[in-house]
């Protein structure tokens, strides 16, 4: 809780020391490949882990031991899993330049089990998936879980979902199918019934340091005068009282989840061990949630805090040093300029995380849509800094969580607006509280009309897509379905489809999940994979075939040769209010109207007329060299060349 030191001790000794113990837990053919990665990676896990604990008694022989147990971790890596690290070290940007295509699920709510998931392989294939988030599947605490996030054993799969062994299974499958799979690595937190909460509420005290407690109220009032808070209605406040625990502890997101003490070496150590064991059992990604609350800091709101960064980079060290094929994904759901500092900034450029979701990107979509008109993107996505080289944006449509729509209050202060009636306005029609709204969602922890919090609903249900899979497909809603998507499409490194979103599914109306949306609105988009829904679309009809063949489509359009996979981004200025105009490189052009009107364009006069051509285009009109018609909700992609 206090700052961590600027330099640790004797650097280039604590450096030696630990490369030695490292690479004597190596067989001797690997020691000299292994030998310039510490020289590389090490020089970093040092360096950072000296600046965050090389004030603490002892750092020089915890460091030496924790570099050995890199090293045992290194050794025990697979051959196949090794293998896949030296190819993919040759290409440090091969998951740019693949194209990858991402589908995020809930083991149960798609496949059922771990096991149900690999039958769901064919699925994910036909779609063009080539990396699959599985939200939580590790053990967590009974009852209440966050959603899975309040995870009570690192070591074991929830018992409903399957074993280690199963886990062992579909990593081997989803390989063998070309499917990296992303798993969630909860940072800041565990439930009260891991272990360690459990041994530290029983008076161990090696385990109690694991975690912030406070005698009495008088710090965690110190504190709350500058926090936020995450759950406003349903968790308010960051500190709740455990008596076992003889006071106050640190609880930032729910009362049952123990933030972690990150100032606290050992706390690295085991978060360090337990994702390297994950990545031996072939885990590919990891999404590193709730990555911006690690530090804790009297009289700042504890987020994204420097030392934040200096954690972020040590376990990349790690990770470079035992399981280098594995990529890191920032889950920081904050202003867009905050989240860019999760690829490293200065001395840690390149150093952190290779993936960040641009949630400003997906909230700021969603706005536009119910604005009618492109402003909120547009400036966002100007003020976007380009990520460095090797690493890219997670861009989606939905998530399993809420619309967070504090992450454009940057956007909309610089715009001159009211951020609570702006975006107010927004949610409330994203809401179906406005007259004449296609949408039907909901509000998220929003406490009354004046403030707004988060909005959930599917995809399917905030367009106005029919919720009967046979029924009619609404033109314009699938314009709106298209449109969302394709410009998450074209912006990201790894576009990342949600669940059901394929096949269009709306809101979550299971009778059996009632108790669950009631208690927590996030259950809303936690549909089960719709058999009627999948049944529709193996017989080409309704709301799902409509949207897998669009979305496919995007997926052919996005893997064309003409495609500029590694061209940076760029937004061009245009009279039009209603219309976003994003450039890839030189050589591809993106038009996405959000106006409710049409919208006439000129494409010699943005110089993507003659040598040009489409390459995706959904509601638009007109096949000549120079000018388009864009119906309301609009796509249309131009890509320099013949098609």
């Amino acid at each position: 809780m206090t700052a961590a030191a600027d330099t640790g001790s004797d650097a280039d000794g604590s450096h030696d020391d630990a490369r030695r113990q490292y690479l004597a837990m190596l067989p001797r053919a690997r020691r000299r490949s292994a030998a310039r990665r510490f020289d590389s990676a090490g020089k970093i896990l040092v360096r950072e882990l000296s600046a965050l604990y090389g004030h603490t008694a002892g750092f020089d022989t915890w460091l030496a031991r924790f570099c050995a147990e890199l090293g045992r971790l290194a050794a025990a890596r697979p051959a196949a899993l090794t293998a896949l690290d030296g190819r993919r070290a040759a290409r440090p940007d091969w998951f740019v330049r693949q194209r990858m295509v991402g589908y995020s699920a809930y083991v149960d709510r798609f496949g059922g089990t771990l096991a149900g998931v690999g039958q769901r392989i064919d699925h994910l294939r036909e779609l063009g998936v080539d990396y699959l988030h599985l939200l939580p599947f590790l053990r967590a605490r009974q009852g209440d879980s966050d959603g899975g996030f309040a995870v009570a054993s690192f070591e074991e799969i929830e018992p409903a979902l399957g074993r280690m062994d199963d886990l062992d299974a579909l990593t081997a499958r989803l390989r063998e199918a070309g499917i990296s799979l992303c798993a969630d690595l909860v940072l800041n937190h565990v439930a009260d019934e891991h272990a360690w909460a459990q041994a530290a509420a029983a008076g161990d005290p090696a385990m109690r340091a694991f975690f912030h407690v406070f005698p009495d109220r008088q710090l965690p009032d110190a504190y709350e005068r500058t926090l936020g808070q995450v759950f406003p209605q349903a968790a308010p406040g960051n500190f709740t009282h455990v008596p076992a625990m003889g006071g106050w502890v640190w609880t930032t997101f729910y009362p049952f989840q123990w933030d972690l003490n990150f100032a606290h070496p050992p706390v690295f150590a085991a978060i360090g061990r337990v994702l390297l064991q994950l990545a031996n059992r072939g885990v590919e990604v990891f999404r590193l949630d709730s990555a911006p609350y690690l530090w804790k800091r009297l009289g700042t709101r504890c987020v994204n805090e420097p030392e934040v960064h200096r954690i972020l980079a040590a376990l990349r060290a790690c990770v470079q040093l035992v399981a280098p094929g594995v990529l890191l994904k920032a889950e920081a759901i904050v202003p867009t300029e905050q989240v860019s500092a999760y690829f490293g900034r200065g001395e840690l450029q390149g150093r952190e995380c290779q993936l960040a979701y641009h949630s400003g990107l997906m909230a700021s979509a969603w706005a536009a849509l119910a604005e009618g008109h492109a402003e909120l993107p547009r400036q966002l996505l100007a003020q976007t800094p380009a990520p460095p080289a090797a690493a890219g944006w997670i861009t989606y449509v939905r998530c399993h969580d809420d619309i967070v729509w504090g992450v454009l209050r940057p956007q909309v202060a610089a715009a001159g607006g009211d951020f609570a009636r702006r975006i107010g306005k927004a949610a409330a029609f994203l809401e179906g509280r406005t007259p004449g709204s296609f949408a039907r969602g909901a509000a998220f922890q929003t406490p009354g009309d004046d403030a707004v919090h988060g909005s959930n609903g599917m995809t399917a249900a905030l367009v106005g897509l029919s919720d009967d899979p046979l029924g009619a497909v609404d033109p314009a809603a699938l314009r709106r379905y298209v449109l969302l998507h394709a410009l998450a499409f074209w912006v990201g490194a790894v576009p990342l489809i949600y669940m059901g979103d394929e096949l269009g599914q709306h809101n979550n109306a299971a009778p059996a999940d009632a108790a669950r949306v009631a208690q927590d609105g996030r259950w809303l988009q936690r549909p089960l994979l719709s058999a009627a829904a999948l049944d529709a679309l193996a017989a080409g009809r309704g709301v799902p075939a409509a949207t897998f063949t669009a979305l496919t489509a995007l997926v052919a359009a996005r893997r064309h040769r003409h495609w500029p996979a590694d061209a940076g981004v760029s937004v061009v200025d245009h009279a039009d209010p209603g219309l976003l105009i994003v450039r890839r490189g030189d050589r591809a052009l993106g038009i996405f109207n959000f106006a409710t009107n049409d919208a006439a364009l000129d494409l010699a006069g943005l110089d993507a007329g003659q040598g040009w051509s489409d390459l995706f285009s959904s509601g638009v009109a007109g096949t000549g060299t120079t000018t388009r018609t864009l119906q309301p909700w609009a796509t249309l992609w131009r890509v320099r060349g013949h098609v």
